[in-house]
C-alpha cells in the first residue's frame, strides 16, 4: 500500500495527495464510473451534476474540505467535480432505487473498559477487488489540527483511521432509500478525524448534517480504562447510537435503529443472507471470549476479523461466485486501531491470507 505523508494548508495537502496518488485516483474514477452506470444507469457527466448539489452544505460545514478537494484535483490534473464525485460516491451509488440489489460490505468491532483496559476498534472493508489498486495510507501532519493516519481510496479525503488525539473512526455503508443534499458521509468521517475530542467529533454529526445513512464506529481513549466506543448510525434525520453494551459493539451493513430505518428506508436486500449473519457471528465470537475469560487484545481482533464461518459471506469476506458479477465483493483491507497505545495494524487484502503490518499514529 502506497504511503503518502502530507502537510501544509488544506490546499497543499490536497495537491500533494493529487500529485503522488494520481494513479490511485485514476483507478478510483475508473471503478466508480463503471459502478455508477451498473447501479444507476448514469454517466460521469450526470454524476458530476448530482455531486455538485452537495457543495453548499460542504461550504457551510467546513470550507477547508472544498479547498483540499480543489488541491487534489489540481495535483492530479483533473476537474474539481471529478474529486467531488469520489467523495460523494456513497450518496450516488448507495441511495435511492438502484437497479442492482447490493450494498457495501464491512464488519466493525470495538471493545473498551471494563472488558478491555485499552480502547480498540477494528474492521474489515469489503468492496470491489479492483479498489485494492486505489488504496492509499495517508499520514496528514498539521500545526493547528490533529495529525491523522488514514486508509482511503485515491481521491477520497476522508475514510477509516485515527488521529493523535486518540480518536478513531470506522465505516459501515448502509443502503437507504432516501438522502439529502447535505454533507457526504466520507467528509463526515474526515470531520471526525479533524476533531480534538469526543464531544467535538459527536457534535459534527449529531444534527442531521450527513447526506445519507451510514454507521460510524467512533472510539476515543484518554488512557487505560478511560475510553469509550460507539456505533453511531448517521442520517439526514439525526443519529442513533446502536450498541447495547457500553463495553463492546458490532455493526455490519443493515440499519439497526428503528427510527432511522423509518426515516430513510432500508435498502439492503441482502441483509438476512449476509449482513445479519456476519453481525451475529461477530457477537458470538465476543461472547465466547467473555464467557471463557479469554484475553482480548489486538491479536484477538486479528482472529475475529479473519473468521471464515459461512464463507463466502463471512467476516473475512470472499467473492461469492454464485452471485451476479456486480455483487462480487471481498475484503479489500482490514484495520485494527489501539487508540490507547496509538498503534495501528493494517492488512492489504483478506486478513486470513495477509499479515498485518504495524504503524504508529
Amino acid at each position: 500500500m502506497k504511503t503518502l505523508t502530507l502537510s501544509g494548508s488544506a490546499h497543499d495537502i490536497g495537491k500533494q495527495h493529487g500529485e503522488m496518488g494520481k494513479d490511485e485516483i485514476i483507478q478510483s474514477i475508473e471503478t466508480y464510473e463503471q459502478l455508477f452506470y451498473d447501479y444507476q444507469s448514469i454517466n460521469w457527466n450526470q454524476v458530476q451534476e448530482r455531486a455538485k448539489l452537495h457543495i453548499p452544505a460542504i461550504e457551510k460545514f467546513d470550507e477547508t474540505l472544498i479547498e483540499e478537494m480543489q488541491g487534489v484535483a489540481e495535483g492530479a490534473s483533473l476537474e474539481f467535480e471529478d474529486i467531488l464525485v469520489l467523495n460523494a460516491r456513497s450518496e450516488i451509488a448507495l441511495t435511492g432505487d438502484a437497479h442492482s440489489s447490493f450494498t457495501d460490505g464491512c464488519t466493525s468491532i470495538f471493545t473498551c473498559s471494563p472488558l478491555t483496559s485499552d480502547t480498540i476498534i477494528g474492521q474489515n472493508w469489503d468492496w470491489k477487488a479492483a479498489q485494492k489498486d486505489s488504496l492509499l495510507l495517508l499520514k496528514i501532519e498539521r500545526e493547528n489540527l490533529p495529525n491523522i493516519l488514514m486508509v482511503t481510496e485515491g481521491g477520497i479525503i476522508g475514510k477509516i483511521g485515527c488521529n493523535d488525539s486518540s480518536i478513531g473512526v470506522g465505516l459501515n455503508a448502509l443502503h437507504s432509500k432516501k438522502k439529502s443534499d447535505g454533507v457526504p458521509i466520507h467528509l463526515g468521517l474526515r470531520a471526525i478525524l479533524n476533531s480534538n475530542s469526543l464531544h467535538e467529533a459527536m457534535g459534527k454529526i449529531q444534527e442531521g448534517q450527513m447526506a445519507s445513512a451510514a454507521n460510524f464506529m467512533i472510539g476515543y481513549s484518554e488512557g487505560k480504562h478511560k475510553g469509550l466506543g460507539f456505533h453511531v448510525e448517521v442520517s439526514p434525520f439525526g443519529i442513533a447510537i446502536t450498541n447495547n453494551e457500553a463495553e463492546h459493539g458490532v455493526h455490519t451493513n443493515h440499519i439497526c435503529s428503528p427510527e432511522i430505518q423509518m426515516n430513510v428506508g432500508e435498502g439492503n436486500n441482502l441483509r438476512y443472507s449476509d449482513s445479519e449473519i456476519r453481525k451475529r457471528r461477530a457477537e458470538q465470537l465476543i461472547n465466547y471470549s467473555i464467557k471463557n475469560e479469554l484475553v482480548i487484545n489486538e491479536e484477538t481482533f486479528k482472529t475475529w476479523l479473519s473468521d471464515t464461518f459461512n464463507a463466502p459471506n463471512s467476516i473475512n469476506h470472499y467473492i461469492n461466485h454464485q452471485a451476479p458479477s456486480h455483487r462480487h465483493i471481498e475484503t479489500v483491507f482490514s484495520i485494527i486501531m489501539n487508540l490507547t497505545k496509538k498503534s495501528v495494524y493494517i492488512s492489504k487484502g483478506m486478513p486470513s491470507d495477509v499479515k498485518y503490518e504495524e504503524y504508529s499514529i
